[in-house]
């Protein structure tokens, strides 16, 4: 796919900030919703519940029409200022008209409605978590996520976010179950049938996607931070697993009361935790009332990875940072969704690594999102951060790599660039001048532009209206007089034909002599470009790895970057590891120049650096999967990795560093997922001692662990691990397990693990992540198993994941024909407008080939060289 350039806008003054035009699909504005009164009375039991509601409206344009959104709802009375009108439904369109007898004047109306819905299996408008107590009885929760476009599954309403308005909500529950909204509880009433009806206190203006409810035989615990009370809403027995959340909720939300200069302003923050799953997200930013799905945000020490407390910390920082980027300021529409995921993925690994420093969580980002990002963005199947999105099914879509990593990315570049002084200055005046609005990006810019008292529109117009990668290559450096020249070139970086076509930006980047203050400078143009920085030695560009590129050395420049490799800043170490691989990938350079650099990275390096080189090695031999290749190089990286695996050890030390711990996880779930005959062995110790002790494997291993038992199972130990999975009553770890039965590599295994989702014991979501685990390893079997069962399939799959999930399954593959395959079922199953998500899929396909075949010969040489 082509896309357009960036436009080209010379200063912040000349920005315009107006809202967007509508989009296709979007309601009109001719009424506007300001308050909603709703009352909903769920029947868990039956799955269904009916609602009521008062809408308080303004007419903005004197109209007989007025249309907002339902789906899945049975309206079945509506009144407009007290009379009866005739309503319409459209299913299809997810769209309710009401027809008036006659014009509705400007100003302020009611409108009413009475309805009934379902309560569905899965993460959609009202939904049901149902798990077994620890005496083995069933039980129910309810709860609701409505991002994007799925409130209008639990009452009529304008469900864009751009439609911002009060909620009050009422709900009837069982009198002793615990319910839970937005606000804190108002007044409760007894009703008939042994029930409470809760009413909530009114919410602050906001977006419908934002409105929470859920209840069930929960229990809370609270601390306070100053004026505001932080809430972790738990099934029961198990509230003790979230005070380590709440402990770090309490020290996050003072650190963004001081990083966004307003505070939380709402007087209750409850954390909820789900013991079920979804296909699509792990938590969900409702404002002030965060759900979570229970491996998110609890911490079981008993049970729990370093990783697992460490991805704790940074959900919760994510979703609390939503709370003011996406909550306080929203989006006017969803083009522009990158401004609450981006922001939020940056503002985790900010806090994160402020509060937490024992982490270097700035640097692992380095290897971590931020490879991520340029991955994603390195082939014909990318987009730009901010496209047009006018369907329900593209919105879905949006919650992407390139939504999240980039977004992430190239604000942290635009830090690096301001200064987080100036960064910080600027975010504080978007929040004042925007709080309880919608924006579009650019009025991003103008703040970020009055803090700098220069322009940035610019510079980010290239890099969020653009798709792709920069690639900058230095060649010629000279050194005289104390002062170093080189010259700058930058093109398009790209795994595939399509990706590599002509493109720049204005590239701003650090460069510098090793050892020396580095320079700031702004690459622009397709032109050679000669900059200057003070002192003589080794040139690194990028340096930081600050900002959003790929970094390319003529030889000489190269040369001398693996011979001071050692002298470079870690997160230079670990991002020049990334850009050498990738080139590497992209046949901009060979292949055995990253191994050379990779030969540079001693044993007792810094775990950071092994786990990415661990990753980079891992994900090689995967490559050529089922080929002769792949066994030789997989033996060539168990000898590699090996050494660092005897150093750690399996036990935890006292006192040893987060990132020691990491790894260890990192070189356990690798070898042991390739076969390593030592770790297989242990891992099978291990799990036979659970049958004695549910909690025998130390914590700091147990994941990978279990996934190297599960990868490697014989026939007679997955039918162990499924006994397991069965006899559990933890529903979090039994979740686990589930996806654990997916994981063998053999086929044999595989298929019973397929066979397992035609029965009835397994949830709808637990079907999803047992059939994406199969997907990992056999791919094409996974992809024949769902169109032989579409309808068994659509019935477990989220609806807004229907026009990627079965894609995706297939994406894995290396059988020439699944593209075709997957391009047919898309053709056949899914409307025009949803088919983006298969054709990304299958262009992602088409560059992985492309690419394993230009890594062959070199993979060859290095596989035969092994001693």
């Amino acid at each position: 796919m082509k896309f357009a350039p960036a436009a080209r806008i010379a200063s912040f003054l000349l920005l315009s900030v107006s809202a967007p035009a509508l989009a296709a699909g979007q309601l009109p504005r001719t009424v506007v919703p300001v308050a909603y009164d709703i009352t909903v009375k769920p029947d868990a039991r039956a799955m269904i519940f009916t609602g009521k509601e008062t809408i308080q409206v303004e007419v903005t344009e004197a109209t007989s029409v007025i249309t907002l959104n339902a789906a899945d709802l049975v309206v079945e009375s509506a009144t407009f200022d007290g009379a009866a009108v005739t309503v319409k439904q459209d299913q299809a369109a997810q769209l309710l008209t009401v027809t008036l007898p006659r014009a509705a004047t400007k100003g302020a109306h009611t409108l009413t409605f009475s309805w009934s819905g379902k309560i569905n299996e899965s993460p959609l408008g009202l939904f049901a978590i149902d798990y077994k107590n620890p005496d083995g009885s069933a039980a129910r929760m309810l709860a609701t996520q409505f991002e994007a476009p799925d409130a209008r599954r639990f009452a009529p309403m304008w469900d864009e976010p751009s439609f911002k308005a009060t909620f009050t909500l009422s709900a009837e529950a069982p009198a002793d179950q615990l319910t839970f909204s937005n606000m804190p509880v108002a007044r409760v009433s007894s009703v008939a049938g042994g029930k409470k009806l809760y009413t909530f206190a009114t919410t602050p203006k906001m977006s419908s996607y934002l409105l929470f409810l859920g209840m069930g035989d929960m229990e809370r615990r609270t601390v306070m931070a100053g004026k505001t009370e932080i809430g972790i809403i738990t099934r029961r027995g198990v509230a003790e697993q979230g005070q380590y959340s709440l402990d770090a909720a309490k020290k996050l939300l003072s650190y963004y009361n001081d990083y966004f200069g307003q505070p939380y302003p709402l007087p209750k923050l409850d954390m909820i935790a789900g013991p079920g799953g979804s296909q699509t997200f792990g938590a969900m930013e409702n404002w002030g009332a965060i759900f979570y799905f229970e491996q998110e945000l609890l911490f079981d020490p008993a049970r729990a990875t370093e990783s697992n407390r460490q991805r704790i910390y940074t959900v919760v920082a994510h979703e609390m940072a939503h709370q003011w980027f996406g909550d306080l300021v929203t989006m006017s529409w969803w083009d522009d969704l990158w401004l609450n995921e981006g922001f939020a993925s940056w503002m985790e690994g900010k806090a994160s690594a402020d509060l937490n420093p024992s982490w270097d969580a700035k640097v692992a980002l380095v290897g971590t999102e931020r490879e991520v990002a340029l991955g994603a963005d390195s082939t014909a199947a990318t987009h730009p951060i901010i496209r047009k999105i006018e369907t329900v099914d593209q919105i879905g879509e949006a919650f992407d790599g390139i939504t999240y990593q980039k977004g992430q990315a190239v604000i942290a570049m635009l830090e690096a660039t301001l200064g987080p002084d100036v960064f910080r200055d600027g975010i504080r005046r978007y929040m004042a001048k925007h709080k309880y609005g919608n924006t579009v990006t650019d009025q991003l810019w103008e703040s970020m532009a009055e803090a700098a008292g220069k322009p940035v529109a610019d510079i980010m117009h290239d890099f969020t209206l653009q798709a792709g990668v920069p690639l900058v290559t230095l060649t010629g450096a000279t050194c005289a007089n104390g002062t170093t020249s080189a010259t700058l070139t930058q093109g398009r970086f790209g795994l595939d034909a399509v990706s590599k076509q002509p493109q720049t930006w204005r590239v701003p980047l650090r460069i510098g002599v090793v050892g020396q203050d580095a320079t700031s400078v702004v690459v622009q143009g397709a032109a050679p470009a000669t900059m200057s920085v003070k002192g003589c030695g080794t040139l690194v560009l990028n340096q930081g790895k600050g900002s959003y590129l790929r970094a390319r050395y003529d030889a000489a420049g190269h040369a001398a970057i693996v011979r001071d490799f050692r002298t470079l800043a870690l997160a230079d170490r670990i991002g020049t590891l990334g850009d050498d691989y990738a080139l590497a990938m992209s046949g901009d350079q060979d292949l055995a120049l990253y191994l050379e650099l990779a030969g540079k990275v001693p044993v007792d390096a810094s775990p950071l650096e092994w786990t990415m080189l661990a990753g980079q090695l891992g994900r090689l031999a995967e490559r050529f999967q089922g080929t002769p290749l792949e066994d030789k190089l997989n033996a060539r990286t168990v000898a590699i990795i090996s050494p660092v695996m005897q150093r750690v050890g399996y036990q935890a030390k006292a006192g040893e560093s987060p990132l020691v711990t990491n790894l260890r996880e990192t070189l356990i779930g690798g070898l042991g997922g390739i076969g390593d005959a030592g770790i297989a062995a242990t891992a099978r110790r291990y799990v036979a001692a659970l049958a004695g002790d549910a909690n025998a494997i130390p914590p700091a291993i147990r994941a990978p662990i279990l996934r190297t038992y599960a990868a490697n199972a014989t026939a007679a130990e997955w039918e162990a691990l499924l006994a397991i999975t069965r006899a559990e009553k933890n529903p979090v770890t039994r979740n686990s397990y589930v996806r654990l039965l997916g994981g063998a590599r053999d086929a044999a295994l595989a298929q019973r693990a397929l066979d397992l989702i035609k029965t009835s014991e397994l949830s709808a979501p637990q079907k999803a992540s047992l059939l994406r685990a199969v997907a990992s390893k056999h791919p094409e079997l996974a992809f024949d198993f769902a169109l032989a069962n579409l309808s068994l399939v659509d019935s477990f799959t989220e609806a807004s994941n229907r026009s990627t999930y079965i894609a995706g399954l297939g994406g894995g593959s290396n059988d020439p024909a699944m593209p075709a395959k997957i391009t047919a079922y898309a053709g056949k199953n899914l409307p025009e407008a949803a088919r983006g998500g298969a054709a990304r899929v299958v262009a992602g396909m088409a560059a992985r080939r492309e690419v394993t075949e230009r890594l062959r010969p070199a993979a060859e040489v290095w596989a035969a060289a092994a001693k």
